[in-house]
């Protein structure tokens, strides 16, 4: 059951991942994707979206293909501390005190490991871009997914230590976790081992959805799944693969959940208007469920070492 005492993220900033060679990858982003580049150095791109996040898709340099950091902001640093103390309480595994982050972000938060190994980072009081606006770009990342061996463990998890409200379930194999009024910043999908399944990209509108779609295809690139519009979140779908092999997505107008009225429930699997309300884009192919599986990522073991008081 939902706990509404629960310190929870403010929002999902985005998120950072890792693999071999991935930085060479920033032209398909910059070119391609519809996003601009925020900040460079030795092994790593941040890339921004259209909003006033500093980043909102990074590529870090690293020996796995995997997830660097999932990031989420805080109002400030009174909310930082409580999330920080309630995470402590219920026995997560934090990775220090809330200080200062010396990257190109700036600002003030911490770190902890979910229990995949994911690194997840928190930050307020982080460098602030112009907004600027343009037609059919990203504006923001909407959501991530993540596969895991124990869905029930991880839903719970985040939901005791993160504050994470259940939105809504896809049959037993999924569920749809929210921070903030988005329906969902995080999904998590039952899997044979921790890995990314997908991370989505937010346009503005649905017309700027199409566009961004007709943007891939002028360039010789046509989704691997979509357009079509999902049941949980009503949200638009047009799916990718990114050239390290990571699935990526296009989406537009996630359901807005108004925490009074709002009650989960559970999405057929075997009701195909239900997976997809246009009837457009069909099942996912075995082929599209391979690389939304993704490759195991290992996370941050080692950093279990550094738990925090």
């Amino acid at each position: 059951m939902t706990d509404s005492t629960k310190i929870r993220p403010g929002h999902l900033r985005g998120i950072v991942m890792r693999a071999p060679g991935i930085t060479a990858t920033r032209d398909f982003y910059l070119d391609n994707w519809g996003l601009a580049l925020a900040h460079e150095e030795d092994g790593a791109v941040w890339l921004r979206g259209t909003g006033a996040e500093p980043f909102i898709y990074g590529l870090v340099e690293g020996p796995v293909f995997g997830i660097e950091y999932v990031h989420f902001a805080m109002p400030d640093r009174a909310a930082m501390e409580a999330l920080h103390a309630q995470a402590l309480a219920e026995g997560a595994l934090v990775l220090g005190a809330p200080g200062p982050f010396h990257d190109y972000a700036g600002g003030w938060g911490f770190e902890i490991l979910d229990p995949d190994d994911r690194r997840l980072r928190f930050r307020c009081e982080a460098r602030e871009l112009p907004v600027a606006e343009d037609w059919a770009k990203p504006r923001k990342v909407s959501h991530v997914v993540l596969n895991t061996p124990d869905m029930e463990a991880l839903e719970d998890w985040y939901c005791r230590v993160l504050g994470f409200r259940v939105s809504d379930y896809s049959a037993d194999q999924m569920v749809f976790l929210r921070c903030a009024s988005d329906h969902h910043s995080i999904a998590l999908v039952r899997g044979a081992y921790p890995s990314v399944n997908h991370v989505a990209f937010e346009l503005p509108s649905l017309d700027e959805f199409m566009r961004s779609i007709g943007r891939m295809k002028q360039r010789g690139i046509v989704p691997t799944w979509g357009p079509g519009r999902h049941g949980p979140g009503n949200n638009p779908f047009a799916y990718f693969c990114s050239p390290t092999g990571f699935v990526i997505e296009f989406t537009s107008e996630l359901q807005q959940i108004d925490e009074a009225t709002h009650e989960a429930q559970v999405w057929p699997r075997d009701v195909p208007e239900a997976m997809d309300q246009w009837m457009t884009a069909g099942p996912p192919t075995s082929a599209q469920r391979a690389i939304m599986q993704g490759r195991p990522d290992p996370g941050w073991p080692e950093l279990r070492n550094r738990g925090a008081q």
